[in-house]
């Protein structure tokens, strides 16, 4: 693809073995760019290699800033097929589809864009769109804590333990009705009927069940 300035492969500090990964840089960034397009993905004995742009600073990839999440995938596109389709929108950093121990994609991946720019237009372009007979999603990626999050500023179902073995529904349910309309209440049982001392109620609102936490 072009002229190279250097090549560092990384090894073990120890056994001096390979870790997996290596730094190229060419001269030119147009070089670079050709054989990001031209080699990423391909195979080296055996193994499909990913090539993407380096960048020092790791809160670029840790910040979430430009990472979406597409689900819904078919089962025929790859790492290859993923690349292809959102790199119109601009540079990537990563790109891959996740994939089970016997190599089968799960349905879903992710694609981290260098700026959110190209994100929001991937986003605005793919989103609800088909790819191999699919309607795949494609929504900005967020961290497990920002999910969990996001499920606690909004929630409407309740876990009440340590509740006496003689409760009933009806009574748990005449309890939690002051604070707002309750779609179900349960009270989980044992085997034989028994009250496990636990159960649930879910509210309509959000505030009616921040309400009874209160």
């Amino acid at each position: 693809p072009g002229s190279i300035a250097s090549i560092r492969l990384c090894r073990d500090a120890l056994t001096r073995r390979s870790l997996g990964y290596a730094y190229v840089n060419f001269f030119k960034t147009e070089d670079a760019e050709r054989a990001l397009d031209v080699l990423n993905y391909t195979e080296i004995n055996g193994k499909q290699i990913r090539i993407m742009w380096c960048h020092r600073d790791p809160s670029v990839r840790r910040s979430g800033v430009g990472n979406v999440f597409i689900k819904n995938l078919h089962d025929d596109i790859g790492n290859r097929e993923l690349f292809d389709t959102f790199s119109e929108f601009g540079n990537i950093l990563s790109c891959k589809v996740v994939v089970d121990e016997n190599g089968k994609s799960r349905g879903y991946g992710f694609v981290h864009f260098e700026t959110q720019d190209a994100a929001d237009k991937a986003i605005q372009s793919v989103n609800d769109k088909e790819m191999l007979g699919k309607i795949v999603k494609v929504t900005m990626w967020r961290s497990r804590r920002d999910r969990a999050r996001a499920t606690m500023s909004n929630f409407t179902n309740l876990y009440v333990k340590n509740l006496p073995t003689e409760f009933t529904t009806e009574k748990l349910t005449e309890i939690f009705a002051p604070y707002g309309a309750i779609t179900s209440a349960r009270i989980m049982a044992k085997d034989d009927g028994t009250s496990k001392g636990f159960g649930f109620v879910n509210f309509e609102q959000h505030a009616s069940a921040v309400a009874a936490v209160e």
